[in-house]
């Protein structure tokens, strides 16, 4: 109970303090994800007020802290788009996905295969968990005032939309080794039928059709007077609890779920409907982001870290440099919003790993025990939030001097 109560206060602490500096901190080259993270550091590793091997399973508790962070982020995204704009540009996506995505999971495996002590099964596992662009740290990374006062929308936009779907569609690229290992008769049977047609194809169509019914029902209820104004504000969030849950239970990708009901949700809702719910979406984004990152401080195999030896520098620099920018511009004249140089080196290299690595090795973990994907996962995901984290307010500022109108 007592590790409850500090952690308790520790999460309310962090997120006030950074609450009442929030527009020094989008300025600054510490992002508010670095921020937590380290405080995690602090409270674990280093003073040892926190343990989370005492709390019960660690590795259930930080994908399941990770699957509802990455659903409030993805709604998040859903109402912050431009309406309509995933259909827009529909083509420079797809090939974002269908391209791109596998070609960064080759890329990622490849890395890791020749620099780690890895089979060549667990290297395609922790390929895939890394090969996501995450939208928590994207998301930190398109948003504030510097971002926007800087960075071209179709920049931020359409990195926000490829992360939050190629989020939900790494789940097939990450099951795919985990069957294979298996001793299942027809892996690829079941990865056909069970994972691409049940977990991805019905988790959008049920999204789809969950955002929508609750879109009509919200215009109806206001319409009809039915609705008060803090009703009004908690839509979102319960939309995101419902979505996450029942797609679940149903055994469908969960995370793809949310973001297909955010969408189709979006459609139905504008105007001053639609930025109420959009702004109340992002401060209870923000409360779920900072706790998941000082979670991961918290749990940091610093020790498998430093077995690792020369290795794991050499990981970190390899994907962090080859696992995005080369496929972007390979593919930038067919990515529209992206096809000028400038935006694709900053599309290439704002490519960062986060939340979304972690909910995926823990759910290698889960599916296979293998506890080296989460070494390369959680060693990745620290580096990122470094990097990425530091370069992103005098890249952006640098953009804006060079290239803003």
């Amino acid at each position: 109970m007592t590790e409850l109560n500090i952690a308790l206060a520790l999460v309310g602490a962090t997120v006030l303090a950074m609450g009442l500096v929030s527009r020094l901190l989008n300025r600054s080259v510490l992002s508010p994800p670095l921020l937590a993270f380290l405080v995690g550091v602090m409270a674990g590793p280093v003073l040892g007020w926190l343990d989370p091997a005492r709390w019960g399973d660690e590795m259930a508790i930080l994908e399941q802290a990770a699957r509802l962070t990455l659903g409030v982020s993805l709604m998040g995204i859903a109402l912050r788009l431009p309406p309509r704009f995933v259909f827009r540009q529909g083509r420079s996506l797809i090939l974002l996905l269908a391209l791109g995505m596998p070609l960064m999971w080759l890329a990622s495996s490849g890395l890791a295969f020749g620099v780690l002590d890895l089979t060549l099964m667990t290297a395609l596992m922790l390929g895939a968990a890394v090969c996501a662009t995450d939208p928590v740290v994207a998301s930190s990374i398109v948003t504030g005032g510097v971002a926007t006062g800087n960075l071209p929308g179709r920049f931020r936009h359409t990195l926000s939309a490829e992360s939050a779907l190629n989020d939900g569609l790494a789940l097939p690229l990450v099951m795919l080794p985990i069957l294979l290992l298996g001793s299942a008769n027809a892996p690829l049977q079941d990865w056909l039928l069970h994972v691409l047609l049940w977990q991805v194809v019905v988790a959008v169509v049920l999204g789809a059709i969950l955002g929508w019914l609750a879109g009509t029902a919200l215009r109806l209820a206001e319409a009809r007077d039915l609705i008060d104004q803090p009703s009004f504000l908690v839509t979102t969030l319960a939309l995101t609890v419902l979505a996450l849950g029942g797609a679940k239970a149903l055994g469908t990708d969960s995370i793809l779920a949310v973001f297909a009901t955010g969408i189709a949700f979006d459609q139905q809702v504008g105007g001053k409907e639609r930025s109420e719910e959009a702004r109340v979406q992002e401060a209870v984004n923000l409360f779920f982001t900072l706790p998941v990152f000082m979670l991961v401080g918290l749990m940091i195999p610093w020790r498998d870290w430093l077995a690792l030896g020369w290795a794991g520098p050499a990981l970190v620099l390899s994907i962090l440099a080859l696992r995005r920018l080369p496929v972007i511009l390979l593919l930038r004249p067919g990515i529209g919003p992206w096809r000028d140089w400038p935006v694709a080196l900053l599309a290439g290299w704002f490519g960062p790993i986060g939340v979304s690595a972690l909910f995926y090795a823990m759910l290698v973990h889960r599916e296979t025990g293998d506890h080296s994907v989460w070494v390369g996962a959680s060693l990745l995901v620290a580096a990122s939030l470094l990097v990425h984290g530091v370069s992103a307010a005098p890249l952006a500022k640098y953009y804006g001097r060079r290239h803003g109108d």
